[in-house]
């Protein structure tokens, strides 16, 4: 069974979350540029089994798509040229980034590190993994 990998995709960064081989447990992987998101993926896909990519879709709350979509759709072709074996799903990510925060409150980290958005980004990205794997 291959890993299970989650994007935050975001314009200047991604934050990465990945599963256990059993897909049992969502673990923050790490933040990337999202200028080198492709290159991050095509040596992390080489070198681990990976069966499956998730990534957020951004919505507001009524529903339609955020701004950031258009980029996405673009990332998606790409992907899909570069990995076309690979199965992409999306996974809904409204309030992810607040629930992120509000777990780096609750875990005890001070101001100066909830201020690292990078970190937040890939709590973010392991709750869209989290929620992926219950749900399913």
């Amino acid at each position: 069974m291959g890993r299970i990998l989650a994007l935050d995709y975001g314009s200047k960064r991604t934050g990465i979350a990945i599963t256990d081989e059993l897909q049992l447990i969502a673990s923050g992987l790490t933040t990337v540029a999202t200028a080198e998101l492709m290159d991050f993926l095509k040596k992390y896909i080489a070198s681990e089994k990976v069966e499956l990519i998730l990534v957020g879709e951004p919505k507001q709350k009524d529903g339609t798509h955020s701004n950031i979509e258009a980029e996405i759709q673009q990332f998606l072709k790409k992907f899909s040229e570069v990995f076309p074996d690979l199965e992409v799903k999306r996974v809904d990510e409204r309030y992810t980034s607040k629930m992120a925060f509000q777990t780096m409150i609750d875990s005890g980290l001070k101001r100066k590190q909830r201020q690292n958005k990078a970190l937040v980004d890939e709590i973010s990205a392991t709750i869209i993994l989290q929620e992926y794997l219950y749900n399913k």
